[in-house]
C-alpha cells in the first residue's frame, strides 16, 4: 500500500537548518504534486511549499528564500530544506501528494522546534 514516510525535523536554535524528507513507499510511485505543509500550535495548517512533476515550485512568501523544495524522482523522496530558521517556523510540518485535484494521501508529520 502506498504511504508517504516522512523523516527528518527536531529541535534547533534560530538560524540553523534542518532538512525534511518525504518517501513514497509501497509501490512504484510518480509524483505529480507534493507539498509540504504546517502547523503551528494553536493555529491552522498551512501550505509551505510545492513541487510538480515538472520540477517547478511555489513558497509561501514567509519561507520564500529561507527553504527549499525538491525531488528524486529515482529515490521518490521530496525534500524540504529549512534554513535561517526562525521560532515561528516551529510546528508539525506535513507532507501530501497531489494527483488530481486535492491532496489526498498524507504523511504522518514531523516536528520541527525552533528556540529562540
Amino acid at each position: 500500500q502506498l504511504q508517504l514516510v516522512q523523516s527528518g525535523g527536531g529541535l534547533v536554535q534560530a538560524g540553523e537548518s534542518l532538512r525534511l524528507s518525504c518517501l513514497a513507499s509501497g509501490s512504484i510511485f510518480s509524483f505529480n504534486n507534493v507539498g509540504w505543509f504546517r502547523q503551528a500550535p494553536g493555529k491552522q495548517r498551512e501550505p509551505v511549499a510545492d513541487i510538480s512533476r515538472d520540477g517547478s515550485t511555489n513558497y509561501a512568501e514567509s519561507v520564500k528564500g529561507r527553504f527549499t523544495i525538491s525531488k528524486d524522482d529515482a529515490k521518490q523522496t521530496v525534500y524540504l530544506q529549512l534554513d535561517s530558521l526562525k521560532p515561528e517556523d516551529t510546528g508539525v510540518y506535513y507532507c501530501a501528494h497531489k494527483r488530481w485535484f486535492e491532496y489526498d494521501l498524507w504523511g504522518q508529520g514531523t516536528r520541527v522546534t525552533v528556540s529562540s
